[in-house]
Formats: structure tokens, sequence, C-alpha cells
């Protein structure tokens, strides 16, 4: 069986003509075909036609990988290789990264969808940033001596767990591939990674980037469909941790895999439905274009406006979404592309209907753009109620509901009455005022006077059920730690 290759070529005119690339598993550094001859079609979403074809891990494909991870930990990476080398070495990626934005960054516009400005600007040049500010932390997650008594000393080290199972979602494909990568790889472990089998190209092209550089096995890269691979590396006993970025329910399917394994360490970066809170007093021009929705966790789905401001805040924000431009993602000024593939489309069009039938009101948009590809218009629902599906579902398109609120305290019962807790802003130019109810807020993530905005040094993550654990920062580093205690004796006798 050969390995699959895929030939991408870009609109005429733009800066990268094609690409051309392997995209079979990439296992010890090398692409092979999956064990079974299996292939998954890849489409463009912008045409509804395939652009690729990639290789479709079965469990005994994982095994594999699992395999050639645990050989490169046992040999060649985890403590054999001392921080500050496993630190120069993601910053060589970085730089790879960054020398090859344009294609990475073309490559992820026609098989995600998102507009290339978009991908080349935040997704490529955060997903590089992220890799360069773990490799500076490569050399310096360390444990600490604790004072006992005048007989012993006691430290703690951070060690490596081992081989990681970690499985992303198709929304942000490079940017979530270094997110996982980059605390991994800097604390010592190997990995097998899973990506998504509807965006897998741009970790693909990445995996030789990563071959140049990286020692065989230490990152290991496979697509395929969740319940067959996604459920072989939650339920492998070979793998120590598994971190998965994606929806709830599924969340919730490997944790309960995780725990009938081998007990593994989980972390779950989830859904969400946030809350998007405009006061009287915002600068309400600003706040209706910090206004964010799309294929984004944490979108601002929820938009709640103070009553007083209700109408000339909704009007801004109409005239902001209404002048969207939605198209091809590599035509200049293009601001929101297709949906990622026909089974998103069809799930978002759905709660568009349903919002429709619940008594709510289209206030613009709410049907399809175009006649070609996934694309949506963007969408206002207003005259909204709180059990409405479109109020307590996620539903990771370009829909936002409108609603208003009194004052604080109903603000609040409004806001925090969900089942997630992601992400939320607060727009106030009272600064005491805004810091007091982000401080209530029930969310992970609290913008103030912003939204969306988003650094490697900083944590995200989600409270209730939006996740467990925390991606990027110092917090991140001890998703992939094993703490260990070291006593020693000095004087002190056998008390026995």
């Amino acid at each position: 069986m050969s390995v699959p290759e895929a030939t991408l070529t870009f609109p005429a005119g733009h800066k990268v003509k094609s690409a051309t690339f392997k995209t079979g598993l990439f296992i010890n550094n090398e692409f092979r075909p999956a064990l079974d001859g299996k292939t998954i079609d890849v489409l463009n979403p912008s045409t509804d036609k395939k652009i690729a074809v990639v290789s479709e891990a079965s469990p005994k494909d994982i095994d594999i990988a699992v395999e050639a991870a645990q050989k490169a930990f046992d040999t060649v990476w985890g403590e054999k290789t001392p921080g500050h080398v496993r630190g120069h070495l993601l910053m060589k990626l970085a730089d790879a990264f960054e020398a090859n934005a344009d294609v990475l960054a073309s490559i992820e516009s026609q098989d995600n969808g998102k507009a290339f400005s978009f991908a080349r600007g935040f997704d490529v040049s955060e997903a590089a940033a992220c890799l360069r500010y773990y490799g500076g932390w490569a050399d310096k997650d360390s444990g600490k001596v604790i004072e006992v008594n005048d007989s012993k000393m006691a430290y703690t080290r951070h060690e490596p767990i081992g081989v990681v199972g970690q499985i992303i979602p198709w929304n942000f494909p490079i940017l979530m591939f270094a997110w996982k990568l980059g605390p991994a790889l800097a604390t010592g472990n190997t990995i097998v990674i899973k990506v998504a089998e509807t965006t897998p190209l741009s970790a693909f092209y990445a995996a030789r980037l990563i071959a140049d550089i990286f020692p065989p096995g230490v990152v290991n890269i496979v697509t395929g469909y969740g319940n067959i691979a996604g459920a072989a590396i939650s339920s492998h006993m070979g793998i120590q941790k598994v971190a998965f970025t994606g929806s709830t329910l599924v969340g919730r399917t490997i944790m309960k895999a995780a725990a009938a394994s081998n007990l593994k360490n989980v972390t779950l970066e989830l859904g969400g439905k946030s809350p998007n809170v405009i006061f009287d007093d915002a600068d309400l021009d600003q706040a209706a274009s910090w206004a964010t929705f799309g294929q984004c966790c944490c979108a601002g789905s929820r938009v709640y406006v103070q009553e007083s401001v209700y109408d000339k805040f909704l009007g801004l924000i109409t005239d902001k979404v209404k002048a969207i431009n939605v198209g091809d993602p590599f035509s200049e000024g293009t601001f929101q592309g297709p949906q990622t593939s026909k089974l998103q489309y069809d799930r978002i069009m759905a709660h568009v209907e349903s919002g429709k039938e619940e008594g709510a009101t289209v206030h613009t948009g709410g049907a399809r753009h175009g006649t070609e590809g996934y694309f949506i218009q963007p969408t206002i629902f207003t005259d909204v109620k709180p059990d409405m599906r479109i109020v307590k579902e996620e539903i990771f398109g370009p829909v936002i509901v409108v609603s208003k609120f009194k004052d604080e305290a109903d603000l609040l019962q409004l806001a925090n009455d969900s089942m997630y807790g992601l992400a939320a802003a607060v727009f106030s130019r009272d600064i005491s005022r805004a810091l007091s109810v982000a401080n209530k807020l029930k969310a992970g993530t609290v913008w103030v006077n912003s939204y969306n905005q988003l650094h490697s040094q900083v944590p995200f993550g989600g409270f209730k059920q939006s996740g467990i654990g925390r991606e990027l920062g110092e917090y991140a580093l001890a998703n992939y730690t094993a703490v260990k205690a070291v006593h020693v004796n000095l004087t002190q006798p056998n008390p026995l």
C-alpha cells in the first residue's frame, strides 16, 4: 500500500501557488498508510469538493504509534534530553512555523474555510508564539526544597508523565496543535495526537517540519474517526494522560474511557455559551465592534444589553453584522468563510430553525449564503427566552442572541444560568463595576472592554461543564507533569 499524498492548488494571484505533502499516518518520523489501507476524503468547505485523501487510523495503528512514543520516551526524550535542549528544539519548530507561515495558512484556509488573513495573521503566528513560549519554559519548570525540620530535608521533582494522548478539534487546527504540543514537549513527554478528520492537512504539513527537528517517535500524528481512533487513544493502557478539546458530550465519553482503562489523567477544554455583557455606560460602538460569534468555543453568543441602551446597541451591532464580508477565504476583505463541514452546517441551520419555531425573531440573517459550499448568513436573534435552545445550547456558528437586562442582579442571574462556564465579557466605562461583575461571572476567562483576546502566557479553560484543567500559561505545565516528593534523612535516628 502506498502512502497518500495531497497536492493543493491555491487561487490565481495568491502568494502561494500550491503545496504537495504526504498525508499518511506520521509515526516514528515516517509517513505510512493505515494497516488496513482505509482512507478518509477531505473536502474544501467552500466548494464541497474533495481536495485530499488521508489515512484513517485504526486501534492497531494507535498501538504502533504508542509503541513508537514509548520507545522514544525511554531512549531519546523525557529525562534523557535536558530541558534546555527540549526548549531549543521547540524554538526551532516555532522558527519553522514562521518560515512556512504562508503555506500553513493557505492549507488551513482551504481545508478549514477560515479567511486567509486570519489564518496567517492569527492562527499560524500564535501557534509559533505558543511553541516559542513553551520552549522558554522547558528548563524552568522545577520543583522546590521544602523545610521540614533540622534533621531532614525534602524536595519535589516535576517529572514527565510519559506517553500522552491528545485529541484536537477542527475549528483551529494548527493553533490547537501547537497548544497541545508546546507544554507536553517542554515537560518531556512523548505524544500521540489525533487531528480532526475534517481538517487534518496543516498538521500533516507540519509533520515534515517536526521530522527535521525532533527525534523519531517524540511526536506521532494520526487522524481518524472519534469513535474509533479517538476511543483507542482514550482507553489505551499505554497512554498515561489524555488531553481533549471539543464538545462536552464527547468529553464525557473520553473521561469514562480514561477511568475505565488505566485511570489516566484527563484535561478537557469543552464547549461554551458565553455571555457578553453591555452596561449602559459602555462605549457602545466599541462593544459592537468586539462582538464575536462563529466556530469558536468561547464566542460571546449570548449578548445581554442593559435595557436603557438596548435599542441603540442593537442598531449598532446590526450595522456591524450586515457589513461582514462572507465569501471565499482567499479573497481580500473576507471576514467569514464557510462552516467547516456539511455536518456542522446542518447543525447550525437546525438551531436557526428551532429559534424560529420557538418564537424568537430573526433580526437579520437566518439563511444560507450563496449556492455553493457551507456558507451561512451572520444571524442575530431577538425576542428570545432563557429556555430556548438557541439560548441554552452551543450553536458553534455565526449566530448570536441579544437580550435585555435591568440591573446587575438581573444580569448575573441570566448570565450564570448555563451549564457552561468557558468565557464571558463585560463592557463598561466604570472599571469598579466591570471588575465586580467579572468576579461574579462563573467563567474561566472574563474579558473587560474587549473580547476573544488570547495570549500564550495567560491560562485558558472553563468552569462547570466547560472543562477540567487549563491550557496555556504556566498552569498548563501541571497537566503534563507528575510531582514526586523526596524525603532525605540527615540526622534523625530510627524511632523504633
